[in-house]
């Protein structure tokens, strides 16, 4: 066991990408940062770190529960040799009840459990659902010093840590699994701040990285004194093992200063996140690489761009498949973009396959009009043509619908909605032209593509255009992007009624029609691939509504006490548009 003077602790802090249900894969990144921070009293590992975060119901399995505790238990043994103690984040069952636990491990034993007692079930959390609360937490005795650790949520209010501080805790370490979304590195430093306020000590604030099915973890972990002063900053984006220094002086525990490492602002943050999903997404699942469609459109530009960086170009194959609506410019404007990403890009026309589902259907579809049906077959052959390139060569479709598409329903099911993830799934329509004109001008930290531009300008300015009929753009069937996307960030992301929308200038029409598409497509996302999550309500987990669903918002302010809102029958311009 190491000894230092009683004076003196140093705690290293391993921001890590663990791989959930990967016991004995996460077991092994543990000994391996264990091993770089060899000289450390004491190392933190982030929240449920030997499960990997969020197990969701994984972790209800007997044989999943009996793996991470053995593993914990083997790890305990192995502090009796030598080398820093650990706080280890793990599943824990105990008198028939499960905790999200942290484990002390220390001297070849378990020296210390404590069990989270805030069990955060809102957004994309569900702890509720398979985790038990936990008693209130005091500190652990560590070799003369009481550490408390409040496990991630416990600090977003003031009790937990209170209590830790009231029984005598000297310095609080808190591991996280605290996901990406814009806005948060702030929230997590006034939640922080605040609990060094309430309680007059220092707080590590640990948190993991990498991605996780929809959500990224960007660490940025951070180390506050009690002054609450910034002692240290870890990168964002990035795994990093990193010893902090402490001296115990007359009030209190200090931490040396260490390396700050800036953060990046949203555009950054949310490139980054996008790369780092889909290349976890990619590479925890196992796929040798990816294809795409590649319209000449700036949706499929940009995922082409963030596939590469993720991925490196040998791993991204894209493909073109025009029809007589495809135009010489985005033929043109695909190649180009392929060209300057450095791609494998064929072109493989759909027009026989068109025709020929045509010539299939036109028993049934004799004497009527065409219409939207007729549009939707040129996606369907697309969809079917990048499946069968993945289901022959091993790789993923990559979906690239925006959020704007997603939100009004301006997609074809088994079409262009077909895929495995969607890295763009979360950004609207304004934000992708946002990030492509970015990604010409910077090239994030640990991305493989080539630098300078890779999005060629015509692809950015152009108007965007489906390309299903003649002389066809997106404008024909939405409102203008920048008009589009402000509605529905006030209708998605902050649930704000049809009446204080308008009040906010925009027009009332617009607003009606805007919020009926949205209610209408709900079915079409419960279809559509996962992707990255970066705002503070992401389809998927973290935006629940019933498909099945009858209210509309009559625009009537709430105040009115007689407002009454009734839905009838849908009319046929509502009904469901595949």
């Amino acid at each position: 066991m190491n000894t230092r003077p009683a004076d003196r602790l140093s705690i290293a802090l391993a921001q890590l990408n663990p791989v959930v249900g990967d016991v004995s894969g996460n077991a092994a990144k543990l000994r391996a940062a264990r091993a770089t921070a060899a000289d450390a009293d004491l190392i933190l590992f982030p929240e449920l770190f030997i499960a990997g975060y969020p197990p969701e119901d994984l972790v209800l399995k007997p044989a999943f529960q009996a793996a991470c505790r053995a593993a914990i238990e083997d790890l305990a043994r192995e502090t009796a040799q030598g080398g820093p103690a650990m706080i280890v984040g793990t599943p824990w069952l105990e008198d028939g009840k499960l905790y999200n636990a942290a484990a002390l491990l220390d001297g070849g034993r378990i020296a210390g459990l404590r069990f989270k007692v805030d069990l955060p079930n809102y957004g994309v959390f569900d702890e509720k659902r398979v985790f038990a609360v936990g008693p209130m937490p005091g500190p652990m005795n560590f070799r003369g010093v009481r550490l408390g650790v409040p496990i991630c949520e416990d600090i977003w209010g003031p009790e937990p840590a209170e209590c830790i501080a009231e029984t005598g805790g000297e310095i609080l370490l808190v591991p996280n699994g605290s996901p990406y979304r814009r806005g948060v590195v702030d929230q997590r430093l006034s939640v922080a701040v605040a609990r060094v306020k309430d309680t007059g000590l220092p707080l590590v604030y640990l948190n993991q990285n990498g991605g996780q099915d929809e959500l990224v973890f960007e660490g940025a972990s951070f180390v506050l004194n009690a002054d609450a002063s910034l002692a240290a900053q870890l990168p964002p984006f990035a795994e990093a093992v990193v010893t902090t220094h402490w001296r115990r002086k007359a009030d209190g525990w200090h931490c040396e200063p260490g390396e700050i490492s800036p953060l990046l602002p949203q555009d950054k943050a949310d490139y980054s996140a996008c790369m780092l999903g889909l290349r976890d997404y990619v590479g925890k699942n196992g796929f040798p690489g990816v294809v795409l469609g590649l319209s000449g459109g700036v949706d499929s530009a940009l995922v082409a761009a963030i596939g590469v960086d993720a991925l490196g170009r040998d791993r991204v194959r894209a493909v073109m498949l025009p029809y007589r609506f495809t135009s010489e410019e985005s033929l043109k404007d695909a190649a180009d973009v392929a060209r300057a990403l450095g791609i494998r890009y064929d072109v493989l026309p759909i027009e026989s396959a068109v025709l020929g589902l045509e010539k299939s259907l036109a028993p049934l579809f004799e004497g009527l009009p065409r219409d939207v049906t007729e549009e939707n077959l040129q996606a369907r052959a697309r969809g079917t043509i990048v499946m069968a390139l993945s289901n022959k060569f091993g790789s993923m479709v990559m979906t690239t619908g925006n959020k704007s598409e997603m939100s009004t329903g301006y997609a074809t099911l088994y079409g262009d909605m077909n895929g495995g993830f969607n890295p763009i799934k979360d950004l609207y329509k304004t934000e992708v032209f946002r990030l492509s004109a970015l990604r010409n001008t910077w090239k994030p930290d640990g991305a493989l593509g080539p630098g300078g531009v890779v999005i060629p300008q015509n692809v950015i300015t152009k108007p965007p255009t489906a390309e299903l009929r003649e002389n066809q753009k997106d404008q024909d069937s939405l409102p203008p992007y920048d008009i589009l996307d402000g509605i529905l960030e006030r209708l998605v992301e902050k649930e704000q009624p049809i009446a204080e929308i308008v009040a906010a200038g925009y027009d009332v029409a617009v607003v009606t029609r805007v919020d009926r598409m949205l209610n209408l497509a709900e079915y079409k996302r419960r279809q559509a691939a996962p992707g990255v999550k970066v705002t503070l309500r992401g389809f998927g987990r973290d935006r629940r509504y019933p498909i099945t669903n009858r209210f509309r918002d009559s625009g009537t302010p709430l105040a009115k006490p007689d407002s009454s809102i009734v839905s009838g029958t849908p009319t046929r311009s509502e009904a469901f548009d595949f």
